[in-house]
């Protein structure tokens, strides 16, 4: 008998609060990294109406006088008004009517310097009860990566149908064509998967924010002939696909008018969906020191070269650091039973370990992390996207020779 299920993945636009609030910080991070590479960011943001809020720990080295070991404000090298503003004004909270608007917005800024207790652990230098000189892991956490072969990315189908529509409806919105559009919006693809692969689009959710002067019907049609059958494939949508648009008939109000936004609360849209597992930790506004960031971005790395070696269909990593501490304590692959006959998950297990340094310095060198790239991250999922260092196959043929041999 054929295994049947469906499965659920959601998407948000750039205009959704927490998106918002995880561009702003972003943005804040790559303007750090920009003036030095070395940067310790944790920058959190609220929105609500017309209110900006930035709180968090940010450490700039070369802000520090060699001299007189006094340290510029912040303000003095980044102007973080300029930045937000852009930043806003990117997603298009530009117009006349927008309660939350990029030249009216209020910021309240509560930046503080990073805790030199975190600091001792995470720098590559001996201090009185740390066990090591080397650079460790700036918190304790677990981190997953997960890969399968459904999609030319690698990642499942239904979090990739949910980003394309997402970036579908923008690319709309910011050219013009349709005048009704604005920036808050969500959207959710279930898939019937028959014997574990996708055949049917069961139904396709899309929720836009739009003017008042615009008719329901309107927004419906258009949705669905000009951003739904463009970017799903034929295929997969069927006489019984369902189209839910706008389903409680009106979107006016929205964006941080609507709702307040905070950093780091979308980490399920950020990741595989709901798929694969997640470890619990945001990461947008984090430099690359926060395992939180960096391992999950090593984690997929990982998993994407697993089944690009095809030593699996679907495979998911697991790891997990002590902070202070540079080793991972625990490694493990699962590759579900995918893996072909004669190859176990401790086999690749042990390749990878072989292949993939885990210490979170080599985690930076290995993937090129201390560059102002985490603006491109932000929106449609940090991992499936082509050009970013993590969806790199460069080590499959190593990997897949490692476990043959």
């Amino acid at each position: 008998m054929a295994k049947s299920f469906v499965f659920s993945s959601e998407s948000v636009g750039e205009g959704h609060p927490d998106k918002v609030a995880d561009l702003i910080s972003d943005s804040v991070l790559d303007a750090c990294l920009a003036q030095d590479r070395l940067s310790r960011v944790a920058c959190e943001t609220m929105v609500k109406s017309n209110m900006v809020i930035l709180a968090g720990e940010i450490t700039i080295p070369n802000l520090q006088d060699a001299k007189t070991g006094t340290t510029k404000p912040l303000d003095e090298v980044l102007n973080l008004g300029q930045i937000v503003r852009n930043a806003i004004r990117d997603i298009g909270y530009t117009n006349e009517d927008d309660v939350f608007h990029a030249d009216k917005i209020f910021l309240n800024n509560y930046l503080t310097t990073q805790s030199p207790d975190i600091a001792q652990g995470v720098d590559a230098k001996k201090a009185k009860g740390k066990k090591t000189g080397e650079q460790g892991a700036g918190d304790q956490g677990i981190m997953f990566g997960y890969a399968c072969d459904e999609t030319p990315e690698l990642m499942p189908t239904p979090i990739m149908f949910a980003h394309r529509l997402g970036r579908e409806l923008t690319k709309v919105r910011k050219s013009g064509k349709v005048a009704w559009l604005r920036p808050d919006a969500k959207s959710q693809v279930s898939v019937r998967y028959e014997n574990d692969r996708p055949v049917e689009v069961v139904n396709v959710v899309i929720s836009t924010q739009h003017t008042a002067d615009v008719a329901h019907s309107t927004i419906e049609k258009y949705l669905i002939e000009h951003v739904v059958k463009k970017v799903i494939p034929a295929q997969l949508l069927t006489k019984n696909t369902e189209y839910l648009i706008n389903p409680t008939g009106r979107f006016v109000v929205g964006g941080p008018q609507g709702d307040s936004g905070l950093t780091g609360r979308k980490i399920i849209v950020d990741t595989y969906g709901g798929w694969g597992r997640h470890g619990g930790g945001a990461f947008s506004g984090k430099d690359p020191s926060k395992v939180d960031r960096s391992a999950a971005y090593m984690g997929r790395w990982v998993a994407k070269n697993i089944v690009a070696a095809k030593l699996a269909t679907h495979a998911e990593i697991q790891f997990a650091y002590a902070i202070g501490h540079p080793q991972p304590v625990s490694v493990r692959v699962d590759t579900f039973g995918t893996s072909p006959a004669g190859v176990s998950d401790e086999q690749i297990t042990e390749a990878v370990r072989k292949i993939f340094s885990f210490k979170p310095a080599d985690i930076v060198a290995q993937l090129d992390l201390l560059r102002p790239i985490y603006r491109q991250t932000t929106n449609y999922g940090h991992f499936g996207k082509p050009g970013m260092p993590w969806e790199s196959t460069s080590q499959a043929a190593a990997l897949r020779a490692l476990v043959q041999r």
